[in-house]
């Protein structure tokens, strides 16, 4: 197998941004200036993830909860994934478990959970309603989720008993200020 030598630069990332996301930094970069070796695909991939989830570019089209899920309604149906900032922090995703179709959601219940190589995670529904269509690709492919969670990596949709719902969540700024102020 190919490998590649990857200086850890944290040291040299504005301070705004190790403030934000510290732990990620250590678990992923390493001490500054230390050498890593791993796999070309899997230094690209933890590099793409670590600046996705450190820049807090979340999708203005959705609404967010507290415990990362994410949610996008288009004509009364939701679709709902975990955010690229819970998917860097879980690391590589190995397995997920997802309800099946008709099953009836209650907000702020879980409806699954992912496994990644070092934890395990409930997933909350951020709305109520009737699972529509899971994801099938991530049953064979459950590292979407790490590769594309706010698009290709999107977990079930539901469709929506109650639009109020969505009043209680934030949306991508304040999500963004939320996961901020979590590694203060």
């Amino acid at each position: 197998m190919n490998r590649v030598l990857v200086r850890c630069m944290t040291a040299s990332w504005p301070s705004a941004l190790r403030q934000r996301t510290p732990s990620l930094f250590r678990r992923v970069a390493g001490p500054a200036g230390e050498l890593v070796q791993m796999a070309p695909q899997a230094a690209h991939d933890r590099g793409r993830r670590l600046l996705a989830s450190a820049a807090g570019t979340f999708p203005a089209d959705r609404k967010y909860m507290k415990s990362h899920e994410w949610v996008k309604v288009e004509n009364g149906t939701g679709t709902v994934g975990i955010t690229s900032h819970a998917a860097s922090q879980l690391g590589d995703i190995v397995f997920v478990d997802l309800p099946a179709i008709g099953s009836q959601l209650e907000k702020g219940a879980t409806f699954g959970a992912v496994e990644s190589v070092k934890a395990a995670s409930d997933v909350y529904s951020p709305v109520s309603g009737e699972v529509v269509e899971v994801n099938a690709v991530l049953s064979e492919d459950p590292a979407q989720v790490n590769k594309d969670p706010h698009d290709a990596g999107w977990m079930i949709k539901v469709r929506v008993s109650n639009a109020d719902e969505l009043q209680d969540l934030m949306d991508a700024k304040a999500y963004e200020e939320h996961v901020a102020s979590e590694h203060h």
